[in-house]
């Protein structure tokens, strides 16, 4: 017996417009949006025929119809946003970073549990079906052992201090925005949970991360290099290195085909499912969550959070 599900989005940024424009489910639907500006989410609700638009995020997560929220705001208000959340009862969806420290990720994992709620991270990675086809190749054991993983993410962002890219105040800086998808796609891959080798940052004038370079093992011996940087375009090019192939993923964040090339040098592509459904992804994946699948992606995130404190831990930041 499936239910049906009632979503409420908080915030109305870039990212909230993706997830309402492409929203698609069968078991459920968008009921309400809240966000800080009334304005523009009376102008959200109307532009995706959403039923209501609140004053106040408050309003929405007292709404018991709401079943749960995905949450779309800034990375330094997402702790406060996913606990009051959970405290009203709703089961959450929240943006990547999902939090700022494993101790905040900590703190609602534990009322998650203790009101019986599904947490998650919209993180697409852990959500794409080619990442779960390519698991079970890797699995299967045809490609051997895995050795060595390069997770590059360099993109441009004009050097603006006010910018939230670049503002303290507002979790800025490379790790908590491009970092947690280069993290994500390494944790994805490896055997067990890596810990930080060594990690090296160049800081931007405001003192966020510009970018970084970092070095992953884990206890199988595995290798992972997460380069990051915001004032330099790189290719998303993901490359898993087993004894008898690798795997090459290009935009790796959504991507919805990989190559395999062998040893031998034969190449084989493959495919599964659609990158412009990638929020739909984590729209399913969560719905199976709730009604006892056991495909929560919660434990990958852990992990992700834990490496990003320890590479702060190399900066001292």
């Amino acid at each position: 017996m499936h239910n049906y599900y009632h979503w409420g989005i908080i915030g109305t940024g870039d990212i909230a417009h993706q997830f309402a424009h492409n929203f698609e489910s069968t078991q459920s639907n968008i009921l309400g949006v809240a966000a800080r500006n009334f304005e523009k989410t009376k102008d959200f609700a109307q532009k995706y025929e959403i039923p209501s638009a609140y004053e106040t995020i408050e309003e929405l997560l007292d709404n018991p119809e709401i079943d749960m929220v995905y949450i779309a705001v800034p990375n330094n208000i997402h702790h406060y946003y996913i606990t009051k959340a959970l405290q009203k009862g709703k089961h959450v969806l929240c943006e990547k970073a999902i939090t700022m420290t494993l101790a905040e990720l900590q703190e609602e994992m534990d009322l998650a549990k203790e009101n019986n709620l599904v947490l998650q991270e919209a993180m697409t990675i852990f959500n794409m079906p080619l990442y779960q086809k390519l698991k079970e190749i890797a699995d299967s054991g045809e490609l051997g052992q895995l050795k060595m993983i390069q997770a590059p993410f360099g993109s441009y962002k004009e050097p603006d201090p006010t910018n939230r890219f670049f503002n303290p105040d507002l979790a800025g800086g490379a790790l908590l925005d491009i970092g947690t998808y280069a993290v994500s796609f390494a944790r994805f891959f490896l055997t067990s949970a890596p810990t930080v080798l060594f990690s090296e940052m160049i800081p931007f004038e405001t003192g966020v991360d510009e970018e970084s370079i970092t070095i992953l093992k884990n206890d199988h011996n595995e290798l992972a290099s997460v380069n990051l940087s915001f004032q330099a375009k790189m290719p998303k090019k993901g490359i898993v290195a087993y004894e008898k192939g690798y795997i090459t993923i290009n935009e790796y964040p959504r991507a919805d085909q990989a190559e395999i090339t062998y040893r031998t040098g034969e190449t084989q592509v493959i495919e599964a499912g659609n990158s412009e459904d990638a929020l739909n992804y984590e729209v399913q994946n969560m719905i199976e969550t709730i009604e006892g699948h056991e495909n929560t992606t919660l434990p990958l995130t852990t992990d992700v959070i834990q490496i990003l404190d320890e590479m702060r831990g190399f900066w001292n930041a």
